[in-house]
């Protein structure tokens, strides 16, 4: 690697050889910066001298023998045969010229018999007697073959000026220098790589071939122990001064010009600027600081703790007076945890909102740390608290929820400040806190001692509000109402607001005839929508909106988008909350077991610190498709993992108590469950959230009443649940109709649940429509109608199977285990082109047909004869190739639905 692209400096080398075999001295000078193979190099020219005959004398200067009087004379005599060069004179006659004399004679004399190579490495570092016996040589030996060949770093030029002159007014004086490699011969030297991969390396080596040859140590040729131990080993080479002056310019960095580096070092600003000359000439500099973060933290690292601290509490001071950015006193700051400074806090504060405006939350959570950590006042330690729990929200959701305790302790014993009532409210009810979010709300209202106002339910009419943009009136329907607390409550701080949205209102659907209005500006906004730190919040409003009205199928490409940006930009607190909104939507499509992969990977991609709001609903999600893919132990480890301890005061703990409810359901504890879902229905009613849409807790609670034998009040909820303004939605529809046939005589019981399987295939929710089949296969049977009860089976095995709900799968066929659970099946479905060539009016029976629908039922449904039934039937059985009613496919409904 060191000779690479080294041709014409190794052919002047050689020149100097061969002229040295002629009989005509020479002298030559190797110069390179630290790293760039000076040495390596020093060593291809003596072998090359050996292979031509030459007697080759090595010696090598070091800054540990440079005390050493002759050191270097030494070597060189102990590395020629034995008795030909004069032994080194005593101390006291070693600089007299005799000596002198007498050691250049003994070089000449050994000439005569073969050429000489006299190498000496680290010229700089030779002793001062052994310096003048070389300089007389190479004056007395002009007509002799000999050759001086040294070598010299370029960060050393001008530390003996008078060596320099003397060389320089030989007549056989050459100077030969190497360069650091240039991009294009890293491309060259790796014609296998990409030009972006060279790319790398160049930048990160500087061309240096010592650093370069350590990144190809390194795991993935990325900066790593290697290039850390080669950036130092560089450092060592240069010198004590030159280290010492490296750590000014690694704290420094972007500042790090020659007249820092001496004020931060207590050097001169020469000294200074000869170290920045030899980093810059081996390659470590790019700019005024080390070229790579990795150089910085080597060179930072090898230092005692205690004095890096301080050099980065210096560097801070020196920053502050020089005008720096507040980013960059503040980054010296927290390497110093140093906060003493009258302008720490403020500047610690500035530097954390560049850096969230700079898309950076990590580095403006550790500032916003450190100032909590050191400021004396407790409200503004609270304000700080609130600010850092939306900065937290983006990474690690459970620590955003622990920086509200002390503010919300602060304000419990009133010592929070009002101007932090608004953030704070907003915040909790973003994290879904309602009644602690209302609570603040309410003190906000009556800040001396007057009754707190009224907070307004979603649906009332708006007035002075601390949560406008986050209430009924979401930023992406309204975003001219979107501004009242953009700057973190000021427009509140001196006039209390008399009346308050609820804070649950940011979780409310909106009203009839406002749902369609609603559901489309939901998907116009989301459509240009990016996630940053104020938009999290209204795109998951919009997402919730979307997936409860529009369906979940539409939401779902939706929030995987929205994963996706979130994943990307290492927002993991962000990802978790929109994969907890895929997951709920692939639960809501019957896709248990893409609901459940997606909420394990939600509750992955966040640290496990605790219980949190957010994460508990995730884990209801989680539990709830456990449950229905009847894997009850897994869903109890995943109950037994730490939440908060009021998990009802918050919309996701609702998520999580029904998931609790319907696990309880599954192992018999029907008490227990009737009590998570009871407690469900108070919050939700109180607070003004009661949609079945989202929730429906009285089909829940319904279900556990019947299986405690209550069935006059099951059929009291059920009845509530069909007279809210949701009855008409297919989904809560269908699941309502299903458990009030299990209250009915057969006869009723098939009418109820015919029309349940119709309106949950509408829905989209495929396991719900495996439940409704499975009962309505059991109700054939009763009804002494075997053939189309094992029909409507086949059907409900299949579709549960989809599901992975092997559970009911196990219900519907006990002992079955394979693939197919009927004649006329097949693994892979109908042939596309066989559905094809169907009409519509030809699949719309048929469809009916596979979901245990009779010729007349399927009449009635369509408004056509039973005689046009069955016409349709027969030409289907001919297209599809099949002998009957009991061959159609049961997953002959995909491509079809729509069209019933």
């Amino acid at each position: 690697m060191v000779l690479f692209r080294r041709a014409e400096e190794l052919s002047l080398a050689h020149a100097q050889i061969e002229g040295c075999a002629e009989g005509n001295a020479g002298l030559l000078l190797i110069e390179a910066a630290v790293g760039c193979g000076k040495s390596e190099f020093l060593e291809a020219v003596a072998a090359h001298a050996r292979s031509r005959g030459c007697v080759v004398l090595r010696g090598m200067g070091t800054a540990a023998e440079k005390g050493d009087p002759l050191g270097v004379l030494r070597q060189l005599t102990a590395d020629a045969p034995a008795g030909a060069l004069a032994h080194p004179p005593q101390a006291a006659d070693a600089g007299r010229i005799e000596a002198m004399q007498a050691f250049a004679l003994s070089v000449r004399e050994l000439s005569a018999t073969a050429p000489v190579m006299i190498c000496v490495d680290d010229l700089h570092h030779v002793d001062e007697l052994s310096t003048r016996h070389l300089l007389h040589l190479a004056r007395a030996g002009r007509q002799a073959r000999i050759l001086l060949v040294f070598t010299e770093s370029l960060h050393e030029r001008g530390a003996d000026p008078l060596l320099r002159t003397e060389l320089l007014r030989l007549p056989h004086f050459v100077r030969l220098r190497l360069e650091r490699l240039r991009p294009e011969a890293v491309r060259a030297m790796f014609p296998d790589r990409t030009e972006a991969e060279t790319g790398r390396l160049h930048q990160a080596s500087g061309g240096n071939p010592l650093l370069l040859r350590a990144l190809l140590q390194d795991p993935l040729i990325r900066p790593g122990d290697a290039y850390a131990q080669a950036v130092l080993a560089c450092l060592h080479r240069c010198g004590a001064v030159t280290t010492e002056l490296a750590e000014a310019i690694a704290a420094l960095d972007v500042l790090a010009g020659p007249a820092h580096v001496a004020r931060l070092s207590g050097t001169t600003e020469t000294a200074a600027a000869r170290a920045v000359a030899a980093l810059d000439a081996a390659g470590l500099l790019d700019g005024p600081g080390l070229r790579h973060p990795a150089a910085r933290a080597a060179v930072l690292d090898r230092m005692d703790p205690a004095a890096r601290g301080d050099l980065h509490r210096r560097s801070a001071l020196l920053a502050r007076a020089a005008g720096a950015p507040d980013t960059e006193v503040a980054r010296h700051l927290l390497a110093a945890r140093h906060t003493s400074e009258d302008w720490a806090l403020p500047v610690l504060s500035s530097a954390a909102d560049q850096y969230l405006a700079d898309g950076a939350p990590d580095r403006a959570a550790a500032l916003l740390r450190l100032a909590h950590e050191a400021c004396p006042d407790d409200a503004r330690r609270a304000d700080i608290g609130i600010r850092l729990a939306a900065v937290a929200a983006r990474t690690d959701p459970a620590a955003a929820e622990r920086h509200l305790l002390e503010p919300l302790a602060a304000l419990a014993e009133g010592r929070l400040e009002q101007r932090a009532f608004g953030p704070l409210a907003r915040i909790l009810a973003a994290q879904g806190r309602i009644d602690e979010s209302a609570a603040v709300l309410e003190r906000m209202a009556s800040p001396d001692g007057r009754p707190p106002a009224a907070v307004r339910r979603p649906g009332e009419v708006p007035g002075d509000d601390p949560l406008d943009g986050l209430s009924a009136f979401p930023r992406w329907a309204a975003p001219d109402r979107a501004a009242a607390l953009t700057d973190r409550g000021a427009p509140l701080a001196g006039r209390p607001a008399r009346t308050a949205t609820h804070p649950a209102a940011l979780w409310a659907l909106p009203a009839e005839p406002e749902e369609a209005a609603a559901a489309h500006a939901a998907e116009l906004f989301l459509r240009g929508a990016t996630l940053a730190e104020g938009t999290v919040e209204p795109v998951a409003q919009a997402l919730r909106t979307l997936l409860h009205l529009h369906g979940a199928a539409r939401a779902l490409p939706w929030c995987e988008g929205f994963v996706r940006q979130a994943r990307q930009r290492g927002a993991t607190g962000w990802q978790a909350e929109f994969a907890g909104l895929l997951a709920e939507a692939r639960l809501r499509l019957g896709d248990l077991t893409g609901a459940a992969e997606t909420a394990e990977g939600a509750l992955r991609a966040v640290p496990e610190r605790g219980g949190s709001a957010l994460l508990s609903g995730v884990a209801g999600t989680l539990v709830r498709a456990y449950t229905a893919m009847g894997r009850p132990e897994a869903a109890a480890a995943v109950l037994s993992r730490p939440v908060p301890d009021k998990p009802a005061g918050s919309v996701h703990g609702l998520n999580y108590l029904r998931a609790r409810g319907q696990h309880a359901l599954a192992t018999s504890r029907f008490h227990a469950a009737l009590g998570d879902f009871l407690d469900i229905g108070r919050h939700m009613k109180r607070w003004g959230l009661d949609r079945p849409r989202v929730l429906p807790w009285r089909t829940d609670a319904a279900e556990a009443l019947i299986r405690l034998g209550e069935a006059h009040q099951a059929e009291r909820f059920l009845a509530d649940q069909l007279t809210t303004r949701d009855a008409d939605d297919p989904w809560v529809r269908g699941i309502s109709l299903r458990l009030r046939a299990s209250l009915r005589e057969p006869k009723e019981r098939q009418t109820l649940l015919a029309k349940a399987v119709d309106e949950l295939h509408r829905s989209g929710d495929q396991y719900e429509l495996a439940r409704a089949m499975t009962d309505f296969g059991q109700v054939l049977r009763e009804l002494g109608e075997p053939a189309r009860a094992a029909m409507v089976d086949r059907r409900a095995w299949h579709v549960a199977r989809e599901c992975g709900a092997e559970a009911l799968c196990v219900r519907i066929l006990p002992g079955h285990t394979g693939d197919s659970p009927g004649p006329g099946e097949g693994a892979d479905g109908p042939d596309a082109d066989l559905v094809a060539s169907l009409s519509d009016s030809e699949k719309r029976v048929a469809l009916l047909a596979v979901h245990g629908h009779t010729n007349r039922e399927i009449a009635q449904k369509l408004y056509i004869t039973v005689s046009t039934v069955e016409q349709h039937l027969t030409r289907v059985y001919r297209k599809l190739d099949i002998p009957g009613r009991q061959a159609l496919p049961v997953d002959f409904h995909l491509g079809v639905a729509e069209l019933v």
